[in-house]
């Protein structure tokens, strides 16, 4: 019998494979999560809601499907886990928020019941920031999820608990939502990989939304190969949802060859500025790993890109202040403070701001195409810091104790690529001299996200494991 520490190392491609092969069981892998959840979970706080009942029982309906030979593919019998924004028919779904306490949905949303019909195992919903509302992942009514890498470390937000998580073994693969950066965010600072795909490639029906223009729901998951295979589940059309493409979807995981020769990578001048020295120096080691695999690097200018944080900033304050406005109205003394505000800066955003924020969105994409032009993706920073300290108040700080500007630091290297909708991945490149994660994103042209995921794959082979956090 495999013993539990080993069943928890495996990514999802090695445990489909031994799945199907017979090698181990999804009940055993299933108890195993399950156990670790319960072991070390009140430390991270990654978790809202534990289904272990209904985790068991559909691993045991997919250890018999599997026995009889009927394989559903690689998340049969997968033990995953879902940010709290997605609705999950007669499980709990509170948005990380007070207001949603004791909402239980009567229907699933699309992306999970993709995965369910792919067989896999819900072991519960995950903690995020209030609502999708800020970057930390603070969150006043069910506790401050943390980082894995180092308690005192925010985990990053809005789907920190997606990737905590996923770092600290506490579920095979993971959903985030992403609005200025909430999938890649997490991944940076918790150590994983975080795929943003291009806006309408998945359906959002059923998942609460912050800024519908501009939220995305994608895979947070250990390997570049998960993430491939992850979004081949969920993506696609979705007639629930009018903005969902009708896009074909290409085999991701027949992308992932390893060879990079003839790829050309840009590197975006104006996102190589305000780095601190950790991240400037594990970004170009990594940059030369890229050239040492065979590719053509070079920096490249995006004039505008500087504007793209308060672009969506406008636009993320007005749609998130439209969707609350009854809420606010009745019961805005429920939301966390921070939260609050937010939404009372939405809706006092004039609507000449917010049209003209949505007319900007063409010129940056334009001028991101152009630079794509001459290279195959675009390469940056996913953030100019390693995660930061929490005060006793739920504040980012950094080591000497002065409060962390997340637009400056973070949001301007995640959030254009929201703007621009296009396929944005977060990746691993080291860890810091103190030992947290650092990372790099590649953003690629839209609906060509298997050409991201084949730069970042080889890239991750090259890299080769990071060392994991000692929880």
């Amino acid at each position: 019998m495999v013993n539990h520490a080993e069943l928890l190392s495996f990514d999802v491609a090695t445990l489909a494979a031994k799945f199907r092969a017979k090698e181990i069981s999804p009940v055993e892998v299933a108890d195993a999560y399950l156990e670790r959840i319960e072991l070390i979970d009140e430390k991270l706080l990654a978790y809202i809601t534990v289904t272990a009942d209904d985790a068991r029982a559909a691993a045991r309906r997919a250890e018999t499907e599997i026995v009889a030979g009927n394989w559903r593919g690689p998340f049969h019998g997968v033990p995953i886990a879902l940010k709290d924004l997605c609705y999950t028919r007669g499980t709990l779904t509170t948005g990380g928020s007070k207001i949603l306490a004791d909402f239980v949905p009567d229907f699933d949303c699309t992306l999970w019941a993709r995965l369910r019909e792919a067989g896999a195992v819900l072991l519960g919903k995950l903690n995020l920031h209030e609502f999708a509302s800020g970057a930390t992942n603070t969150n006043p009514h069910w506790g401050t999820c943390r980082n894995p890498y180092n308690l005192e470390r925010i985990p990053g937000g809005s789907s920190g608990g997606s990737g905590a998580a996923i770092v600290a073994k506490l579920a095979a693969a993971t959903i985030g939502t992403d609005t200025g950066g909430s999938i890649r965010i997490p991944a940076a600072f918790c150590g994983c990989v975080g795929m943003k795909q291009t806006w309408s490639r998945v359906s959002r029906y059923g998942v609460l939304p912050l800024a519908d223009s501009l939220d995305h729901a994608g895979p947070i998951t250990r390997t570049v190969r998960d993430a491939a295979l992850m979004l081949q589940v969920i993506a696609g059309h979705d007639p629930h949802d009018s903005t969902s493409s009708t896009e074909p979807v290409p085999d991701y995981a027949a992308a992932l060859t390893g060879d990079l020769k003839g790829v050309r990578i840009g590197i975006i001048t104006e996102l190589l500025t305000g780095l601190s020295d950790e991240v400037a120096l594990s970004f170009n080691a990594a940059l030369r790993e890229l050239r040492i695999l065979g590719t053509e690097v070079e920096e490249v200018k995006i004039a505008n890109i500087d504007t793209a944080s308060t672009i969506a900033t406008n636009i993320m304050f007005a749609e998130a202040a439209e969707y609350h406005e009854q809420w606010m109205r009745t019961r805005a003394h429920e939301y966390g403070h921070d939260v609050r505000r937010m939404l009372e800066a939405g809706m006092m955003t004039p609507a000449v701001y917010y049209v003209r924020a949505q007319r900007a969105r063409a010129a940056i994409l334009a001028e991101t195409m152009k630079a794509l032009e001459k290279f195959t993706v675009l390469v940056a920073p996913t953030a100019s810091i390693p995660a930061p300290r929490i005060d006793v108040g739920g504040r980012a700080l950094t080591d000497s104790g002065a409060p962390v500007d997340m637009v400056a630091s973070v949001l301007r290297f995640t959030a254009p690529f929201n703007v621009t909708g296009q396929p944005a991945l977060a990746i691993p490149t080291g860890l810091s001299p103190g030992g947290l994660p650092l990372s790099m994103q590649f953003i690629g042209k839209p609906f060509d996200e298997a050409t991201v995921f084949k730069v970042a794959d080889a890239y991750e082979r090259a890299r080769g494991p990071l060392a994991e956090p000692k929880l």
